[in-house]
Formats: C-alpha cells, structure tokens, sequence
C-alpha cells in the first residue's frame, strides 16, 4: 500500500459516510489478511466459527473476541505474519503494565509508521520550516523516537535527536539549535523549563511555539488543558498538544489546533469504545480503547484490547476534519481503584497533584484492603514546609470524593522511586493489590 500523507489529510475532510466507506473498505482487506497470513487468527477465526468474509463492517468485529497483551506475550510467534527474514525492526513496548512484548515489523510497517507520524505531525502544523527537539528516546528498541524521527523527515523538518537522559543536553541543544517544537513527556518538559531557568534562558523567550506531549494527558475530559498542561503553558507560553499512541497500535492519536481531542486516521486504524462486558458504548461515554490498526504487515492485530480507557467525539472538529477523535486517556482498566464505593484511577489523583502548589513530585500505591475496597497511599515530595498531610488529602478529597493516606517526603525521594532506568516516564502508579481489579 502507498501511503500519501496529502491523500489522508484529504479523506479525513470527506464527509462521515465517506470515511466510513473507505475505512471499512480497508478493514476487510486487513481482516483478510490476518486470516491468510497469520497463524494466530487463522485459528482465532476457525475456532469462532467466523469467516473472514463475515466481517464487513466496524460493527461486524463484535463478532470476533478480543486480542489481549497475554495473547502477544504467549504466542508471540504464532502472531507473526511474515517470514522471519522479512523482519526489519523489532519495537518493545513500554512494559508500564507487565513485561515488555516484542513488536517486529517489516519495512512496509515502517513505512506505514512514517506516514502515520508525517500525517500527524501535519496536523500540528509542523512544515519543513521547523527545527523539532525530539527528547525522547530513540534507542533501546523503543518505537515512538524512531518513528517521529521518520515522520518529520519526511516532512522535511531538521530532526534534534536530544533524548530524554539528559536534561543540561537539551538545554545545550535548545541554547545552541533553537528548536521551534519540543516533543517530550511533559514533566521533563516541566523539568526541563526549570533547568532552562536556572541557566538564566528564559523558556517563553527561546523561541519553541510548540510542544508536543506523550505518555502523559495534559487535558481534561472537557478539553480544557490539565493542571499539568496549564504548568506547561505558564512555563513555555506557546501550544500545546497532547497524543495518544502504543507500540502495539503502530498508530498516534494526536491534537490539532483546536485541542479537541487526538485525531483517528481512519486508513490506519479501526476504534471501537466497550464497556465492561465488551459491549459498545454510546459516543461521548468513557469505555475502554479497543483498536485494529490498518495495513499492518508482520504482526497484525485485530481487535486488540488497550486497557485504557477514553471516549471517542464524532462531531466535525473546527480544523476542517471530519474523523473521529479520542479524548484523553482518564485511566487504565487494570489500574481502576475501588475505595469504600468509589471507582477511581490514579490519573484522577494525580490531576489533583499536579495543581497543588509545593507538590514537587508524587507516586501512588494501591494495597488490597477489603474486598470491594483498596488501600490507596498517596507519597507526595514537597520542600515547602507548611504544606500537611492533611491539607493535601483534603484537596483530593475535595476533588474525587476519595480520601487516601498521604504522606510526604522529599523531592529527591520521589524522584529516587519514580525515575527508573527501564522506564521512558516516571512510574506514578505502584500496584500492590494481591488481586488487581
């Protein structure tokens, strides 16, 4: 397949039944694929007593179950579609819920994750005017570094490949390259804006006008940018736009100008939002991600099951694009808390944190307690001495209606438990619970 960034950006400005024609005119091509290429869906489809011919349409996938990490952690072999000597790259995932998994790819996939990025990155407004500090990491097998290094070259943009290690580096590469778009997680981006500020730079004055934000949501359900995307915007004074993405979907969900949610390309991949019996729910209800990412080649996946969880907008976004969008990420399924009849998850609680005044830092740790009920601590570092315990449960309280022990320590003692080598963002969340909801 040829992938023409100029094409997508003008099917996702067609009207809806003409996106959907087209997306579900790929879908069956993909579902046909799987089948013939894949050993891990030629039995999925036999078992299910399913024809490849059967599924037509979006709403047709029901009838297929889902694809779970354990399934690509188990069978990772039976997955692959290619010969072995086709394999080009191999991606790891994150590994922030379980061991990372081994995601290979073919050069049809990398050119597929090129377009994927250019498209993107498009709808940002980057051209190849622009100068674009990658701080993010591009080695260790990890996919998202690689592929914004491709999609901006194919722009035509002057790629910085600074990395996430090394903050004084990125200072260096900003003072002597200038960027004019920063993509990082945004608490290095904090970090790294109060290092510009020790180095006398200040960082509204060095001429970044964008910053593109990964791994992390910087907007609330409404749209409106979250404590830590109004931090960002106080510190740098320019754009803001968040992402979505996994190594698992090859596929990045990103915000236009309009910050109304991260835009689906619907040549790369099909979104169905389930509730929890994976029964679909009305548009504008959170339920979890499931997606089948389009034109995949090595390891395609039909139907794979996110675990986070979001909601999907269909109305006509302002930027001229008709697709649907994905509004932030408000938690992941696994990580649901339950707390004397409540539901929570830890990104709640930390939206709450990152608006506080003197919280320098924080991690969450959950313990199972009762049965319908988990012990939530919440471990804040802070310098500011009259900040309390108590003054910080209190504003989640206030907040989430949940109360969670809280305790503080030092700055550098979060930074000592959240900061691992392994990891490309700070681990926020510790799941201790004997049983995880």
């Amino acid at each position: 397949m040829t992938w023409n960034a100029d094409k997508g950006l003008e099917l996702a400005r067609l009207d809806a039944a003409a996106i959907a024609a087209r997306q579900e005119e790929l879908l069956r091509r993909h579902v046909r694929y799987c089948a013939e290429h894949s050993p891990f869906y030629r039995a999925m489809f036999r078992q299910a007593g399913v024809a490849p011919g059967d599924i037509a349409t979006l709403a047709d996938l029901a009838r297929l179950p889902l694809t779970e990490k354990h399934h690509l952690e188990e069978c990772r072999d039976d997955f692959l579609a290619v010969a072995q000597d086709q394999v080009t790259d191999v991606c790891l995932t994150s590994g922030t819920t379980g061991k990372p998994i081994a995601m290979l790819q073919n050069n049809a996939d990398l050119e597929r994750l090129t377009y994927n990025e250019e498209i993107s990155f498009r709808g940002v407004g980057i051209t190849s005017a622009d100068r674009v500090l990658v701080a993010a990491a591009i080695d260790r097998c990890f996919m998202a570094g690689l592929a914004y290094f491709m999609g901006l070259t194919r722009i035509g943009a002057t790629v910085i490949r600074g990395g996430s290690s090394s903050t004084a580096l990125l200072v260096e590469l900003i003072r002597n390259c200038r960027p004019s778009a920063i993509i990082a997680v945004p608490t290095l981006l904090l970090a790294l804006a109060k290092k510009l500020e020790q180095e006398g730079l200040a960082p509204a004055e060095v001429g970044v006008t964008r910053l593109i934000c990964i791994g992390e949501p910087v907007r609330t359900p409404d749209f409106a940018l979250s404590p830590l995307g109004e931090r960002l915007l106080q510190a740098w004074g320019c754009r803001i736009f968040g992402t979505y993405a996994s190594t698992e979907m090859a596929t990045s969900f990103t915000d236009c100008d309009a910050g109304l949610g991260g835009h689906l390309h619907p040549d790369l991949v099909a979104v169905e939002i389930v509730d929890e019996e994976g029964r679909p729910v009305p548009d504008g209800t959170p339920g979890e991600v499931i997606a089948t990412p389009l034109g995949v080649s090595a390891m395609p996946l039909l139907r794979f099951r996110t675990g986070d969880i979001a909601t999907l907008h269909r109305e006509p976004c302002p930027c001229g694009r008709n697709t649907p969008r994905l509004g932030p990420v408000v938690g992941r399924k696994s990580q649901m808390l339950k707390y004397r009849g409540t539901t929570v998850y830890p990104p709640a609680i930390a939206t709450v944190l990152q608006g506080m005044h003197g919280v320098q830092g924080f991690y969450i740790e959950a313990e199972s307690e009762f049965a319908l009920s988990d012990r939530i601590r919440v471990v804040v570092g802070t310098a500011d001495s009259s900040l309390t315990a108590a003054q910080v449960a209190k504003k989640i309280a206030a907040a989430i209606r949940v109360s969670p022990e809280v305790v503080l320590v030092s700055p550098e003692e979060v930074l000592r438990v959240t900061m691992q080598e392994d990891k490309r963002k700070p681990v926020l969340f510790f799941d201790r619970r004997t049983s995880p909801a």
